[in-house]
C-alpha cells in the first residue's frame, strides 16, 4: 500500500540545510512542508527552490500542525532547545551533529529523550556511505575474523575560516566527531582514548587554541585498536579512507574519484585525477540514504538511523580526546 510522503519541517537553511532540502525534494517518500530560519531570506530562498512555507520562527514551524518530522540543521547552540521543543510536540527529529558542545546540556536532555518515545536520530551521514556501510557489514559478518585494528583517515581539503574555528568547539568536536561515530559503527566497546594534536600550518587554529593536525588512538575492552588520522588540509583533495584488519584478512575502503581514467606519459605513469574537493561530492549518496532510513524511523519501521545515544557517545569521545591532547594523558571512558 502506498504511504503518504513524510512532511518535513526544516530548521536552518545554511549549506547543510540546503543539502537536506535537496534530499527531501528528491525523495518520493518525503515532502518539504515548512522551512524556518531567523534569516528569512534564506528560508524564502529554500522554500522557493524546494517547496514549503517559509518562516523566521522555528517555534511556528513546530506548532504548525502541518509536519510529521523535524530536521534540525541550525547552528549547534540551538540544537538542544529545538530537540526538546520537537519532542514536546511529539515530532520525530533528525538533528545534525553534534547535539551540543557541552556534555552537561546533552545529559540534561537525555532523560526526556529516553522517556518520551519520540524518535531522535543524529546526522552521522557517513554510516550511510555505500562503501563504508559495506565494509562494516562484512566485518560484522566475520569475513576478516576478529577485528584487531581499524584505521580511519579523514583529511579536509582546506582549513575553515578562523571565525568558524572560534565557535566550532575544536577539531575533535567538529571534525573528528564523525570519525568517532565511524569507530563506534565498527566497534562498540571503546574504553580508552589517547590523542595528540599539533598546530602545524593553520593560523586560525593557533589563534583560537585549536589543532589543525591530530591523531587519536581508541582501545576496546577486547584489545582492538582504532587509529584516527586527521588533518585540516590535503593537497590531494578530500581524503577519506578506512582499513579494517582482522585475524583472517583485511578490508580497505579507498577514496572515491570523479572518473577512472588514467594518464601515462614520459613524466608520469597511470596518473589519476585528484580526489573530490568537497564533502558533498564524496557523500552525496550518504545523505540520500540517511534520509531514507530516517523516514523508516518516522513510520515506525526498522531503521539503522544513529540515535541520540550515538550522538552522546561521540561527544564523550571528543571531550576525552580534547583532554588527552591538552593534558598529555590517556583518558578512560564509559559509554
Amino acid at each position: 500500500m502506498t504511504q503518504n510522503p513524510v512532511r518535513f519541517g526544516l530548521i536552518g537553511t545554511g549549506r547543510i540545510g540546503q543539502v537536506h532540502a535537496a534530499s527531501i525534494a528528491a525523495s518520493p517518500d518525503a515532502e518539504l512542508a515548512w522551512v524556518a530560519d531567523p534569516f528569512i531570506e534564506g528560508a524564502n530562498s529554500v522554500a522557493q527552490r524546494f517547496g514549503g512555507t517559509a518562516t523566521a520562527s522555528p517555534e511556528e514551524l513546530i506548532a504548525s500542525g502541518e509536519i510529521d518530522a523535524v530536521l534540525i540543521a541550525s547552528p549547534t547552540p540551538t540544537h538542544v532547545d529545538l530537540i526538546e521543543a520537537s519532542i514536546s510536540a511529539g515530532l520525530p527529529v533528525l538533528c545534525e551533529k553534534p547535539i551540543d558542545l557541552d556534555i552537561a546540556r546533552v545529559d540534561a536532555l537525555r532523560p526526556l529523550v529516553a522517556s518520551s518515545g519520540v524518535p531522535v536520530a543524529l546526522g552521522f551521514n557517513r554510516r550511510f556511505d555505500p562503501n563504508h556501510a559495506a565494509a562494516q557489514a562484512r566485518v560484522a559478518a566475520g569475513e576478516i575474523g576478529a577485528l584487531e585494528q581499524l584505521i580511519i583517515i579523514s583529511r579536509d581539503p582546506a582549513a575553515p575560516p578562523a571565525e568558524y574555528i572560534a565557535v566550532s568547539g575544536g577539531i575533535f568536536r567538529d571534525m573528528t566527531i564523525h570519525d568517532f561515530d565511524m569507530a563506534r559503527f565498527f566497534v562498540s566497546d571503546i574504553v580508552s582514548v589517547t590523542a595528540t594534536g599539533t598546530r602545524a600550518f593553520d593560523p586560525g587554529a593557533r589563534e583560537h587554541g585549536d589543532f589543525d593536525t591530530a591523531t587519536v588512538t581508541l582501545t576496546t575492552s577486547a584489545g582492538a585498536v582504532v587509529t584516527i588520522i586527521n588533518s585540516r588540509h590535503s593537497a590531494v583533495g578530500y581524503d577519506q579512507r578506512i582499513e579494517a584488519f582482522g585475524t583472517k584478512g583485511m578490508l580497505q575502503v579507498g577514496n572515491v574519484q570523479s572518473n577512472t581514467v588514467t594518464l601515462s606519459t614520459a613524466d608520469a605513469v597511470e596518473a589519476r585525477p585528484a580526489y573530490p574537493e568537497f564533502f558533498l561530492e564524496r557523500y552525496a549518496a550518504a545523505y540520500s540514504n540517511e534520509l531514507t532510513e530516517f523516514v523508516k524511523l518516522v513510520r515506525g519501521e526498522a531503521s539503522t538511523s544513529p540515535t541520540f545515544e550515538d550522538g552522546r557517545a561521540a561527544l564523550v569521545l571528543a571531550d576525552a580526546a580534547q583532554r588527552s591532547a591538552t593534558e598529555g594523558v590517556a583518558v578512560q571512558v564509559q559509554l
